[in-house]
C-alpha cells in the first residue's frame, strides 16, 4: 500500500524555524507533483504550495519569501522548511503526493493521489 510518513512540526516561537519531510513508501513507478497543505483550527484545507519532479515550485502568498519546499526524487522524500514562522502559519499540515503505482496489492497501474496523516505546528506569540 502506498503511504506518505510525515515527520516534523511541534512548538515554536514566532520567527522560529521548523521543517517538516513526507516520504512516499509502497508500489511507486514515480510521483509526479508533491505539494503541502495546511487546516488551521475552524479554516479550511488550504494550498501552501507545489514542486514538480523537476524541482519547479509554487507557493501561496501568504507564505511566499518564508517557506520553501523540496525534494529529493532518490528518496520519493518531500521536504517544507518554514522559517520566519508566524501566530497566523499554526495549522496541521499535510503533505500530498501524485503517484503513479500500485494503490494496493490488488490495483493495477494508475495514478492516485495520496495524502500524509498531518503534523501539528504551533507558533506561539
Amino acid at each position: 500500500q502506498v503511504q506518505l510518513v510525515q515527520s516534523g512540526g511541534g512548538l515554536v516561537q514566532a520567527g522560529g524555524s521548523l521543517r517538516l519531510s513526507c516520504t512516499a513508501s509502497g508500489s511507486i513507478r514515480s510521483i509526479n507533483i508533491m505539494g503541502w497543505y495546511r487546516q488551521a483550527p475552524g479554516k479550511q484545507r488550504e494550498l501552501v504550495g507545489t514542486i514538480t519532479s523537476g524541482g519547479n515550485t509554487n507557493y501561496a502568498d501568504s507564505v511566499k519569501g518564508r517557506f520553501t519546499i523540496s525534494r529529493d526524487n532518490s528518496k520519493n522524500t518531500e521536504y517544507l522548511q518554514m522559517n520566519g514562522l508566524k501566530p497566523e502559519d499554526t495549522a496541521v499540515y499535510y503533505c500530498n503526493a501524485d503517484v503513479y503505482g500500485n494503490a494496493d496489492a490488488y490495483s493495477r497501474l494508475r495514478d492516485f493521489e495520496v495524502w500524509g496523516r498531518g503534523a501539528l505546528v504551533t507558533v506561539s506569540s
